[in-house]
């Protein structure tokens, strides 16, 4: 038998070919910590361990997928977001590290609020009502999304939690159902935002395997769900509800001008980690 040392070299010279240094060596590390089921810290105390016949099958099996190219979080099933571990797969986006920090955002502005309303426009796996709704628990928070398959998704990431989310599955583009105007105090959405012409960017283990619905929207129409958002923001939240948007960097300056003309009475751009436009941040 190998070791779990061993085990995790030959992984990330599997990989090698489709994962740089040191990305290779954290995807390994990733697949190791799921399959064996221990910390970084246990696997690093235990290096010199036996890995059993069924566990190398298993990470063999998922080497096979990482060579193709597949996301790792798929490959797991799983994604970490913000202090929650959530089932994952082709039917919903990654979570990604930047939307982590437009929670944090609106943690921040409203720590130690009560009985907030909150609704999450374009829901997804669930990554931002959920993390809402853990660290806001007295407050009543919705998820909107109009894929059956992103809301069983989101519908399992809340059960694991006990987290009383209540989904909403319809089309932004069509009235939202059961919610009062002006009853709530957040919206937040991270809508698809990038552009068809953006594609040929894009890295193949994204293009290839994660929906498309929820990526892109036309380039002669960039900002159509930040127009519908607003407009729906306006009706829906109470005078100096706030509203959350994450963004494409090349578009903060438009995505606030935006909100001031459709009557917000502040709109700002926030900066992510990285210096970039992120996050469009509108108070009613």
């Amino acid at each position: 038998m190998a070791t779990v040392q061993e085990v995790q070299e030959q992984i990330r010279q599997s990989i090698a070919g489709v994962y740089p240094e040191p990305e290779a060596g954290a995807v390994a590390q990733l697949v190791l910590e799921h399959v064996l089921q221990k910390s970084r810290l246990q696997l690093s105390l235990g290096k010199q361990e036996a890995v059993s016949t069924d566990q190398e099958a298993k990470i063999a099996a998922a080497v096979h997928r990482l060579q193709k190219q597949e996301p790792v979080q798929y490959v797991l099933g799983v994604a970490h977001f913000y202090g929650l571990e959530l089932q994952v797969d082709e039917r919903v986006l990654i979570p990604r590290p930047e939307t982590e920090e437009l929670v944090d955002l609106i943690l921040k502005e409203h720590k130690g609020q009560q009985h907030l309303r909150i609704l999450d426009i374009c829901a997804g796996s669930g990554c931002i009502p959920l993390a809402l709704a853990a660290n806001l628990p007295a407050s009543k928070v919705y998820g909107l999304e109009i894929s059956e398959g992103a809301i069983e998704i989101a519908k399992a990431n809340a059960a694991k939690y006990n987290l009383p989310v209540e989904w909403l599955q319809q089309d932004v583009f069509a009235p939202v159902q059961r919610i009062e105007s002006n009853s709530l105090d957040v919206i937040t959405s991270n809508p698809p935002y990038v552009l068809e012409e953006e594609k040929q960017q894009m890295r193949p283990n994204v293009l290839e395997y994660e929906p498309h619905l929820a990526l892109f929207v036309p380039d002669i129409d960039p900002l159509k769900y930040y127009i519908r958002i607003a407009d729906l923001g306006t009706g829906l939240l109470r005078k100096g509800g706030k509203l959350y948007f994450e963004i494409n960097e090349r578009y903060g300056t438009e995505t606030k001008d935006l909100l001031l003309e459709k009557g917000f009475a502040q709109a700002e751009v926030v900066k992510d980690l990285f210096g970039k436009d992120r996050i469009v941040r509108a108070v009613l």
